[in-house]
């Protein structure tokens, strides 16, 4: 397959001769594809299956039912959000602990999510289509697990507090109130009352939705 094309562009011959032990590597991918365009309910093993090139029953040397699958899915598009909160990041000039630039991961953070659920909303809503699969209650850095989108948010919270930035007495659990007021302002501009405004006034009040981030750390 050629750099950048998709399971579900790749032709049937060259489908057929993928290696047997790749086969589940390839059922998330093409998931990942079907979610791509038609959200989580799009997610499903037998066009999973048509897509690999093999035959609706081998999915179940993989997967115990669809549900597995979209859990997979779901993990796989939870790195791709994360993987782009993670390039934001990277594009930020700065040593770690100066103020001004952790704030501007702050919002490197925020402005990649926005972006990714504006760009990529069957991965959004596929993100976070089962809870479970995700853990919050504590972060992934440190036990051999790459980071998710919550674990970028902490350590740059984190690195606020080394900066004096944010008051340590508050760091606790802030992340939770933070992400919830990106994530509802990213689910009204895609999927709810706001998503038929302007792309101007969506950028407005994206970058009032950072400012007051920002500002309630102070």
């Amino acid at each position: 397959m050629s750099h950048g094309e998709s399971p579900v562009q790749m032709p049937a011959a060259e489908r057929r001769r993928r290696p047997r032990g790749v086969v589940r590597e390839g059922l998330i991918a093409a998931g990942l594809e079907l979610a791509r365009t038609g959200g989580p309910d799009a997610v499903v093993l037998r066009e999973a299956t048509r897509v690999v090139g093999v035959v609706p029953n081998a999915a179940y040397r993989h997967f115990a039912d669809r549900d597995e699958l979209l859990a997979e899915v779901c993990a796989a598009a939870m790195r791709e959000m994360a993987d782009r909160m993670a390039a934001g990041i990277a594009r930020v000039r700065g040593k770690y602990g100066n103020p001004a630039a952790a704030r501007r991961r702050l919002r490197a953070i925020g402005t990649a999510y926005l972006g990714f659920a504006r760009e990529e909303p069957g991965l959004f809503a596929t993100a976070f289509a089962v809870p479970q699969r995700h853990a919050y209650e504590v972060a992934n850095e440190g036990k051999g697990e790459e980071r998710m989108p919550l674990d970028h948010l902490r350590a740059v919270l984190d690195e606020l507090v080394e900066a004096g930035t944010l008051d340590p007495r508050r760091r606790e659990g802030i992340e939770f109130p933070i992400w919830s007021q990106v994530h509802g302002l990213a689910v009204l501009l895609g999927q709810g009352p706001l998503r038929e405004l302007s792309e101007a006034a969506r950028r407005r009040i994206e970058e009032r939705t950072r400012a007051f981030v920002e500002d309630s750390l102070a």
